[in-house]
């Protein structure tokens, strides 16, 4: 059967217009300012209702560029789009009435090298690289300090390309809803990905190293004025590391950095917070090699709910803190009213973990009125690096702020080593505590919490209990199963309630209906 022309071309798709940057003037060499060319390009398939903008291979020197609505940038293999040293092509941060619960890098989108805002069908694609050669890591001033900064935006797509040092973030996208990362690969100085308030949101095969801060990052700040939900989220089969700057793009994969800037760990973790006003639910994150980075954290510090979180198949090597850090605050970098947030309804399920700094042990710890609440652990193997004491534990002052302080003068008496301070209102992350005196867990305020067919051991002795539960209920020991130290107690109880150890693990089965302190 023959068909018309007419007839075909209002059943066939037709093909997305093309336009060439170079064909507006760009010229890709490294050295001209390509800015203006590129932002003139994007205006014309704007103009003619959409189409796909073209890099060829080049590199293209730049300042901030004005992504439009149903425009495609792509990067053929080989393209570079640079961000220029020159701090006057971009864009200066807009002015933000609602700056006061965040830092600065969450709070301005236009002084990015490629921003976008009240967006729709907008994609960034193809083999080549953004490279953050010229923006800064966050500090304040003029120049731009992140790679692709998107605002208020649906049905978004970044595939394929790579960014090398993006600055304060390599991607943050804010109340981006419908939001597609597939396949990037991000090795950066700073944050890699942070969706803040986003939903309906897929990360999926994608590779990201950030020994400096973390790499994939979901916050629910203050930034547009009001909280906002993040919801609907997976993260999926991809690599979060913490190797040298520039060594995952290289395939070097160095390990020479030993601190981050906070003089914890390398970093490059997957976590929930710090800044987490709004609530977080319905997020799933699977297949992922944590390497050489520290663990994952749910963080609610500034009032958010943290519901229905499903962790599983995880892998992690070379753990510089806690494989597990789940934690309630009461810091409230938010409007006054705000009141304080939960974590509840978390699993986390097979899990194998090898080479964990001993410092930190893993941690589930609220705070006094607001327990961390039903979280199951299932089929997790961990593995920690061992060699502590409770004497070192002891010998810690209480005032960790002071810790190098007493270190130059010899050191203080010993304190009760199960006194580990609360630290209600301080930034969240594993150290906060100090030493802890559990190598395996802490769990301290904290109810309904499961361990199931769970099994930790250490490289080398460790002469602390494996579990620490304080200030705790109803929780469960199932299967558990753990290397000791002869003479030694696996378990400590303070303040309990509700206790049940059972399953023939290590540890006899017992019911512990009430207790101040017992040692199992």
């Amino acid at each position: 059967m023959k068909f018309p022309l007419l007839l075909l071309l209002t059943i066939l798709p037709l093909p997305a217009a093309i336009f060439d940057v170079r064909t507006y003037g760009a010229k890709g060499d490294g050295q001209t300012q390509d800015r203006d060319a590129i932002n003139k390009t994007i205006e014309a398939a704007a103009a003619a209702g959409g189409g796909t903008v073209e890099f060829p291979p080049g590199v293209y020197l730049t300042g901030s560029l004005h992504l439009r609505s149903n425009i495609t940038l792509h990067l053929e293999s080989g393209a570079t789009i640079e961000a220029s040293p020159d701090t006057s092509t971009y864009d200066a941060a807009e002015v933000n009435g609602a700056d006061l619960y965040q830092d600065s890098g969450h709070s301005h989108w236009h002084n990015a090298l490629i921003w976008g805002e009240n967006l729709t069908n907008v994609a960034i694609t193809g083999g080549g690289l953004i490279s953050g050669k010229g923006l800064i890591r966050g500090e304040r001033g003029p120049g731009g300090d992140k790679a692709i900064a998107l605002k208020l935006s649906r049905n978004v797509t970044l595939r394929d390309f790579s960014i090398l040092n993006g600055g304060h973030f390599g991607i943050l996208a804010t109340a981006v809803d419908n939001l597609t990362i597939d396949h990037l690969t991000i090795d950066t100085n700073r944050d890699g990905i942070d969706l803040d308030s986003c939903r309906n949101v897929r990360i999926s095969n994608s590779s990201i190293n950030s020994p400096n801060d973390d790499a994939i990052t979901l916050k629910g700040t203050h930034a547009l004025g009001y909280a906002r939900s993040s919801e609907n989220i997976t993260i999926t089969n991809s690599l979060v590391s913490g190797y040298d700057v520039g060594t995952l793009l290289d395939g070097t994969f160095k390990r020479t950095l030993e601190r981050a800037p906070d003089r914890d760990g390398p970093t490059g973790r997957i976590k929930i917070g710090t800044e987490s006003e709004g609530d977080f639910r319905n997020i799933a994150i699977s297949n992922i090699v944590f390497d050489r980075s520290r663990g994952l954290a749910l963080e609610s510090v500034d009032g958010a709910h943290i519901e229905d979180v499903a962790v599983s198949n995880i892998t992690m090597r070379q753990v510089s803190n806690a494989p597990f850090f789940l934690r309630i605050g009461s810091r409230m970098r938010a409007p006054k009213g705000v009141e304080i947030g939960s974590i509840r309804r978390v699993n986390i399920s097979d899990v194998v973990v090898y080479d964990a700094d001993p410092r930190y042990g893993s941690i589930v710890a609220g705070i006094p009125g607001h327990d961390v609440e039903d979280v199951k652990f299932n089929n997790i193997r961990i593995v920690y690096r061992g060699g502590l004491t409770l004497d070192q534990v002891a010998r810690q002052p209480a005032d960790l702020v002071n810790a190098f302080f007493f270190r130059a003068t010899g050191g203080i008496p010993p304190r009760e080593p199960y006194a580990t301070p609360e630290r209600e209102k301080e930034y969240p992350e594993p150290s906060m505590f100090g030493m802890l005196p559990a190598w395996g867990f802490f769990i301290r305020h904290a109810k309904g919490i499961e361990f199931n067919n769970v099994e930790i051991g250490f490289l080398k002795g460790d002469r602390r209990p494996a579990f620490v539960l304080d200030q705790a209920e109803a929780v469960e020991l199932n299967h558990v199963k753990l290397q000791r130290v002869p003479g030694l107690p696996a378990v400590v109880l303070l303040n309990v309630k509700d206790i049940k150890v059972s399953g023939g693990g290590t540890v006899p089965d017992v019911k512990v209906p009430l207790a101040a302190r017992k040692e199992l």
